[in-house]
């Protein structure tokens, strides 16, 4: 649009508001703030309730792959006539230990996960909480503790 000199402009009315040039279209800066203000707040409140929610998720996906795991270590001893010990593991729901001709596996149909940590499932035949023990050391990765610290297994 070509500027307009002064005497092209359309004349000043009586009672009629005088309108800048331009008319800003957007938000303040004050609008802005008291925006980003809000989302601050909800943002703190909401955040901790969701991460709490993580960590009860976690340990329910972990007892659930230990479910998973235990019924395929039932399998595997309707097969071999044995749990296997702790040395052998839990890689004998995946691999053919050697010179067993009665394995019938794999016990697994996808490979044995990591923990929901990322850290390797625990296994011990006999275990001291029963007849064999499968379990997670929690989010630190150490014996015992409480919360999403605590030890996950087949026992709980």
């Amino acid at each position: 649009m070509p500027s307009m000199s002064a005497d092209q402009r359309p004349p000043i009315q009586p009672g009629r508001p005088v309108r800048a040039a331009r008319q800003a279209h957007g938000f303040t800066l004050l609008e802005l703030l008291v925006v980003i203000v809000i989302i601050g707040l909800l943002a703190g409140y909401v955040g901790p309730k969701y991460f709490a929610q993580e960590g009860k998720a976690k340990t329910k996906v972990a007892k659930a792959q230990i479910d998973a795991l235990e019924k395929a270590l039932d399998a595997y001893r309707i097969d071999m006539g044995r749990y296997p010990d702790t040395q052998q593991g839990l890689t004998v729901l995946e691999v053919r230990p050697e010179n067993e001709p009665r394995w019938q596996g794999p016990y697994m149909k996808k490979a044995i996960p990591p923990d929901p940590w990322g850290k390797p499932y625990q296994y011990r035949a006999p275990g001291e909480k029963g007849e064999i023990d499968i379990f997670s050391f929690g989010r630190d990765g150490q014996a015992g503790g409480e919360g999403e610290d605590a030890d996950v297994g087949n026992w709980n």
